[in-house]
């Protein structure tokens, strides 16, 4: 039985690990999690939420299968694990993690790889790598560093404090928090307001969000022309300046309207 597999509901994509109750990245787990992207990949979906089975979200690396190992089968392990996190970053869709329990480790790394983090006030976030006098190596250090910067990544890796998930959000790690009780609801509406989101949009601000991270403001302005122009003869453009005219005509305010992905 896979411990991560992919399911589809309409228009929304679900990447479930599902190994219960930790949730933990064995040797399995890179393939599992790079079949079950790809599976999204080649669907038309227009969202992608990366959820957890059991009482945790991940409590990251087994360990266990890692003693006795050389370091080549090590590197192999985590180059593969990067590859598959990396995959869901070249994803064409928004993607969500939804955060319950305990993220430790590469976990942690997984849910730091999407757009957007729901979590629970209660979760608790984790880099417990320096634990084992190693350092996250899955990309949260780098991804910890662009949202809260660099001092505070020196924190959480060099020292291994856990954040709350109520503290994730204000730190700008997590997107949204919710009570425990709320969070299957808080995480259902942002992910339905995404799925019938201009999808097009969505992935050109994925790709100038990418260049900036790469090279910067500088290399962002470069590339943001290109990137967007395209989206001016979109359907869902279309739609969406008839509906802005049409409002500032009533001098109103546009409403919310819902995008088709074309």
């Amino acid at each position: 039985m896979k411990s991560i597999r992919f399911e589809r509901d309409g228009k929304v994509g679900n990447i479930v690990l599902a190994n219960p109750p930790y949730n933990r990245l064995d040797a399995r787990f890179a393939q599992c999690l790079r079949e079950a992207v790809h599976e999204a990949s080649e669907s038309d979906i227009r969202v992608l939420v990366v959820r957890a089975e059991g009482p945790h979200f991940s409590l990251g690396g087994e360990v266990r299968e890692w003693p006795g190992k050389d370091l080549n089968w090590f590197r192999t392990f985590v180059a593969e694990v990067n590859s598959s996190y990396r995959a869901i970053e070249a994803l064409r869709v928004p993607t969500v993690a939804v955060v319950q329990g305990l993220a430790l480790g590469g976990g942690f790394e997984l849910a730091l790889n999407c757009d957007f983090i729901v979590t629970s006030t209660d979760a608790v976030f984790r880099c417990v790598e320096v634990t084992t006098a190693m350092l996250p190596i899955a990309g949260a250090l780098q991804r910890l560093a662009e949202r809260v910067g660099r001092s505070r990544a020196s924190r959480f890796a060099m020292l291994g404090e856990p954040i709350l998930g109520s503290q994730a959000v204000e730190l700008g790690i997590a997107t949204h928090v919710a009570e425990p009780g709320e969070l299957d609801r808080v995480a259902a509406e942002l992910v339905a307001r995404l799925a019938d989101g201009p999808t097009l949009s969505y992935a050109a601000t994925r790709t100038l969000l990418k260049t900036w991270s790469g090279g910067g403001v500088a290399s962002a302005d470069v590339a943001m022309l290109d990137v967007c122009m395209d989206l001016y003869t979109t359907e869902d453009a279309t739609r969406g300046f008839t509906n802005t005219a049409e409002a500032f005509d009533r001098d109103e305010e546009p409403g919310e309207m819902a995008f088709y992905g074309k």
